[in-house]
């Protein structure tokens, strides 16, 4: 009979965890087991088998889980419990469309607040992006590119849930951006984006951010719904 493999088995954990940093240790190393895919899709995170592993009691798992779903990276699912979620969740255009509306409020609130120290540091990510190989750490800069440009809005609620956006993509990034061939459509949109945000154009600004987002959901649905895409993939 072949042994279940534990899906912990991936993590390290370093000492006894203090009871004060207990939620965020656990909120956090969670999150970059899911992001990084030791812990893969449908996988159901037991509160008590949590608990027991990080040694700890109940409460701050269940805090740290309840963290995690509101970022979009678990799916409470009844008797079943906390699981991964999917990389996409839902349709791919419907959630395109809430992202644009989203995060063209965040860039229409945050350009007038932005200094040079935050342009300088989205140029970087940039230039992080045009030298980066690790599809791991491409899905990351291309979310800290977008925040440092969304990052000076004042609605905080609303950086949020466009994050918890951002997330979501970054998985989805991780495991089939080679697959895409998205990579340098989207370093032109991010230049010129940076270029119109410099110049507080907030109109060319939002319009570019729509047309960036429409064309990778174009790509994304087009990926999707192409099996034999799903094929070369897997069978690498």
């Amino acid at each position: 009979m072949t042994q279940k493999l534990n899906p912990l088995a991936s993590i390290k954990i370093n000492g006894p965890i203090p009871a004060h940093l207990a939620r965020s240790v656990i909120e956090e190393t969670l999150r970059a087991a899911i992001l990084d895919g030791r812990i893969p899709c449908g996988t159901a995170l037991r509160q008590q088998d949590l608990a027991d592993f990080f040694g700890v009691s109940r409460m701050p798992v269940r805090e740290a889980l309840r963290q995690l779903e509101a970022q979009s990276l678990l799916n409470v699912i009844a008797h079943k419990g906390a699981v991964v979620a999917p990389l996409v969740q839902g349709d791919a255009v419907e959630t395109y469309a809430l992202r644009i509306l989203l995060e063209s409020e965040a860039l229409r609130l945050s350009i007038p607040l932005l200094t040079l120290e935050d342009f300088q540091q989205a140029a970087r990510h940039i230039d992080d992006l045009q030298t980066e190989s690790d599809y791991t750490e491409i899905g990351r800069l291309n979310r800290l590119f977008h925040m440092a440009l969304y990052g000076k809005a004042p609605n905080r609620r609303l950086l949020r849930l466009v994050e918890d956006g951002l997330n979501e993509e970054e998985r989805f990034l991780r495991f089939n951006l080679e697959a895409m061939n998205l990579g340098e459509l989207s370093q032109e949109d991010h230049r010129a984006l940076l270029r119109a945000v410099e110049d507080r154009n907030i109109e060319e600004s939002v319009k570019l951010l729509e047309h960036h987002l429409n064309r990778a959901v174009e790509v994304i649905t087009r990926y999707l719904n192409n099996p034999e895409s799903q094929n070369q993939k897997t069978s690498k």
